[in-house]
């Protein structure tokens, strides 16, 4: 798929019959971000195209899909909680991250009517990083929670060739499962801590809901971070989190996963072939993080 077959004149951008169509499927659906940022990109730059969100149950969430996808101007799936994991069963290729998390972001029929798949999850973070002018290679990380972000993290940053990568869960056996796959696809030093102890690590990641409610306990203990080290804080909502206001208050250098969203969006695009403009928006994502700036 080329962006330069779906851009439209500007006196075109209204929904028609040519529109190619894309579907977000997530249970709830209400809170997700991707059509207001994706339809605002496609009106913006002439693109017919449209992102159309749909609340699909677990239960129904293959037959959906299979129904959805018969169409044949709907060209793609972004998938949101809790599909995540359910739709790497139904994929006939998926891409290096998404496998070894289990996961993916998008899924896109091909020419040849297969299905593939891939995660963003744990690139974004790592450009983000990139942003900030953190350099992963050689550093030391602590993830603590590998759920599907967690294990999309660890991923990336064992992709990016850090020296050493523990991963902490609260759920027993989560993280010893979680390692033995990143360590087995990456071939670096990959340990399931025993708890959430962030001392001696130089990247510390919370990739758990811990701070979207106001009595969460913090994900570990702020005292024991290295006054070098660097927090990243995933969760969205609640700004400055917690987590942030107590990391910063000790002089540790602690940063919202804002980036991480904003550094997926080029990423999206291109997988669904709108390279032309996957590339204007990584070169200048300022209207992106306008848009998704936290209120």
């Amino acid at each position: 798929m080329s962006s330069d077959a779906h851009a439209t004149p500007p006196a075109a951008r209204g929904i028609s019959g040519s529109t190619r169509v894309f579907m977000i499927l997530g249970d709830p659906v209400a809170q997700v971000r991707a059509p207001e940022v994706f339809n605002f990109l496609f009106r913006r730059h002439g693109i017919d195209a449209v992102l159309v969100p749909a609340q699909v149950a677990p239960a129904d969430f293959e037959g959906f899909v299979r129904q959805a996808l018969k169409a044949r101007n709907i060209d793609g799936l972004w998938l949101a909680i809790p599909h995540k994991t359910a739709m790497v069963g139904l994929l006939d290729r998926c891409d290096r991250l998404g496998r070894v998390a289990g996961a993916v972001n998008a899924a896109r029929r091909n020419p040849d009517g297969s299905l593939e798949g891939a995660l963003f999850d744990g690139l974004g973070f790592t450009k983000a990083l990139d942003v900030a002018g953190y350099a992963v290679a050689g550093r030391r990380a602590l993830v603590v929670g590998v759920g599907g972000g967690g294990v999309a993290i660890a991923a990336s940053l064992a992709a990016r060739g850090v020296a050493q990568l523990a991963l902490f869960d609260a759920a027993p056996g989560r993280a010893a499962f979680a390692a033995q796959r990143v360590q087995a696809e990456f071939g670096i030093d990959v340990v399931a801590a025993a708890a959430s102890d962030p001392a001696g690590y130089d990247l510390v990641v919370n990739a758990t809901p811990l701070g979207l409610q106001p009595l969460d306990p913090l994900p570990f203990d702020v005292q024991r971070l290295d006054p070098a080290a660097l927090v990243v804080d995933i969760l969205m909502k609640n700004q400055p989190t917690p987590l942030l206001r107590a990391a910063r208050a000790r002089g540790v250098q602690a940063l919202p996963g804002f980036e991480m969203l904003v550094q997926q969006m080029p990423e999206y695009l291109a997988f669904f072939g709108y390279d032309e403009l996957a590339r204007s928006v990584q070169a200048d994502p300022s209207e992106l993080r306008a848009l998704l700036a936290p209120q």
